[in-house]
């Protein structure tokens, strides 16, 4: 199978639902989600579709994924982001594309040794993984210029808010099963500027680990 005509593909269809920024798409054409799914799906690595993970997690659909990315980077480029949810670990090699530094922290260990594995032979030497309670964030590498966060909290956690810098953006879903918005979170100073830009349907974001 030509995954890299699919990538191609993958990214025209991208930019023609309105991902718009030229770093996110580039950084979609260059990492090989096939290599972060679960092998009997490779087939399908490149529909626009979420995808299921062990332990009942998911892959999100390419579009979310760009989308978030691009949000991330809406108030300008990011230097250091923390990601909350490794998951297979396909966003954090999209954001270590976009971004200087990314520290991801994912709650399962299974997910997180599984991830490791498939950012390893990329040689991404910006990437940090740690297996531990996302909810409470990274605190020893903040602020963060960016926070993504790939499950839905019924509220912001706030150690997130405290670890983001000044002028900094936060991207996370908001809500619960039946209802799920996603947000975007500016900081300036002690106050916080919430947009909601997308209705979403995430897994839930729960505290400790896994």
């Amino acid at each position: 199978m030509n995954y890299t005509q699919q990538r191609k593909h993958l990214v025209n269809l991208l930019r023609a639902k309105g991902i718009h920024d030229e770093n996110v798409l580039t950084a979609i054409g260059n990492v090989a989600r096939e290599t972060f799914v679960n092998p009997a799906m490779q087939d399908y690595a490149y529909e626009d579709t979420a995808l299921p993970l062990s332990n009942g997690q998911t892959i999100s659909q390419p579009f979310i994924v760009a989308y978030m990315t691009q949000a991330l980077l809406s108030n300008g480029q990011v230097d250091k982001v923390l990601e909350i949810g490794t998951g297979s670990g396909y966003q954090t090699a999209i954001l270590a594309q976009v971004a200087a530094h990314v520290l991801s922290v994912e709650r399962i260990n299974a997910l997180h040794l599984q991830a490791k594995q498939h950012l390893q032979p990329l040689k991404l030497d910006n990437v940090q993984l740690r297996y531990g309670d996302g909810c409470l964030g990274w605190p020893e590498h903040s602020p963060y210029t960016g926070i993504l966060v790939t499950a839905a909290a019924k509220q912001v956690p706030p150690a997130l808010l405290e670890q983001l810098a000044d002028g900094g953006t936060l991207v996370i879903p908001v809500g619960d099963t039946a209802s799920q918005a996603l947000q975007v979170i500016t900081r300036h100073g002690d106050d916080f500027h919430k947009q909601v830009i997308e209705s979403v349907v995430f897994v839930p974001l729960l505290p400790g680990q896994g």
